[in-house]
């Protein structure tokens, strides 16, 4: 029994680290010259980058609106066949399985539903970064 427990604690204990949110992470990654800009040309790289990272996540936006679109059409195809029945021969449970695949489509559908408002998220963060340090350019100016 306890040497059950010796394996155990410290197993549930990396699944439970594993588990903790880590800390949000720009989508920026900045190297030490640009972390603190000092002129104007500093706060023009950066207000590009941060302009560039929004770019870069609106086309996994539109990534992520194909797949949702994807995932309701199968979403709605197994689950039109689930409920007329329709199933092949072969298989002992349709039902279940059209079901089933309704089912994890919904599931995936969700998870691009979230990914695309968190990317939406780190667009507009993003884009009031740029329009901050585009702001200081043009102050200085």
């Amino acid at each position: 029994m306890q040497t059950r427990s010796i394996v155990l604690v410290p197993f549930v204990l990396i699944v439970l680290a594993s588990c903790v949110q880590m800390e949000h992470q720009s989508s920026v990654d900045m190297n030490p010259t640009v972390q603190s800009p000092k002129t104007i040309v500093d706060h023009e790289a950066l207000a590009r980058r941060y302009e560039n990272a929004a770019k870069i996540m609106l086309v996994k936006i539109q990534e992520q609106k194909v797949l949702v679109e994807k995932y309701d059409e199968e979403s709605n195809r197994y689950g039109q066949e689930a409920e007329k029945g329709i199933f092949n021969t072969h298989r002992l449970r349709g039902d279940d399985e059209n079901y089933f695949f309704a089912k994890r489509a919904e599931d995936n559908k969700l998870k691009s539903q979230a990914l695309i408002r968190s990317y939406e998220k780190a667009v507009e963060e993003n884009m009031s970064r740029a329009a901050l340090h585009w702001k200081l350019v043009t102050e200085s100016k």
